[in-house]
């Protein structure tokens, strides 16, 4: 897999998508409202279509973002997709139900931008506790307490350098989930040879769909978050994660 390399742009968000009409246009709403923050530095946000049935594609083209296609569902191929056609220096990734403060996509740029940090992500927060008073606090509390101890980036947002990113291997298409932790412990492995640190921001969490309450019990979620930690070779597995993760998988 090769990146072009013609870079007209500082930095590209890529928001992999698979039937999101309910959500993207809000996310490329909010987005284009932090770009437009940015005053030294331009960016463009693509929207990869993952081979989506419903309005998806049409809304974002609509919101003026770029879209590529990708037929087969995977969200590893459909990041990739779409860090292959990036124009930017750096890359953020952003999943299609998740929104990023305007403060967040300043700080992570200037920690790009500093040359101490070579990237990381953010704690999270859903945007509904579903009346699951616990566990729609404690499972995303949860989840920042393992990003931030093991600087383990979610896949809801992450930033990165483009050519260290192509360097990292970008996000293994041998796994169906749980992409997100193998890249951050490659693309981790890369910043320590260049003297670099990835980072998990703490002062602005990303605030993403609580809509995995409504998919899964507690104890599903608790598993769905430990297995990538402890038991990544399950992953490779397409069944599984079809079932497992609610994940459209060829």
């Amino acid at each position: 897999m090769k990146p072009k390399t013609n870079i007209a742009v500082d930095f590209s968000i890529i928001i992999p998508a698979y039937n999101e009409q309910n959500y993207i246009g809000a996310v490329l709403d909010r987005l284009s409202n932090a770009i437009a923050e940015i005053k030294n530095l331009t960016g463009e946000v693509i929207v990869v279509d993952n081979n989506c049935s419903d309005q998806t594609a049409i809304l974002a083209k609509e919101k003026g973002a770029r879209v590529v296609f990708e037929p087969i569902n995977q969200i590893s191929r459909a990041r990739n997709a779409g860090a292959c056609v990036a124009r930017g220096k750096y890359l953020f990734f952003v999943d299609a139900d998740t929104q990023i403060s305007n403060e967040l996509l300043l700080l992570s740029l200037q920690r790009l931008e500093g040359g101490e940090c070579g990237g990381g992500g953010s704690t999270v927060v859903f945007d509904s506790n579903q009346n699951q008073f616990f566990f729609g606090s404690f499972m995303p509390y949860f989840w920042s307490w393992i990003s931030k101890t093991f600087k383990l980036a979610a896949g809801s947002f992450i930033f990165c350098d483009k050519k260290t990113f192509f360097e990292a291997g970008c996000f293994s298409e041998k796994l169906f989930a749980g992409e997100e932790i193998l890249f951050s412990i490659n693309y981790k492995k890369c910043c320590q040879k260049k003297g670099l640190t990835f980072e998990i921001v703490e002062d602005f969490p990303v605030v993403t769909s609580s809509r995995k309450l409504d998919w899964f019990n507690p104890l599903q979620i608790l598993i769905t978050i430990l297995i990538p930690l402890f038991f990544p070779w399950v992953l490779r597995s397409k069944k599984f994660c079809s079932f497992w993760y609610r994940r459209p998988v060829n």
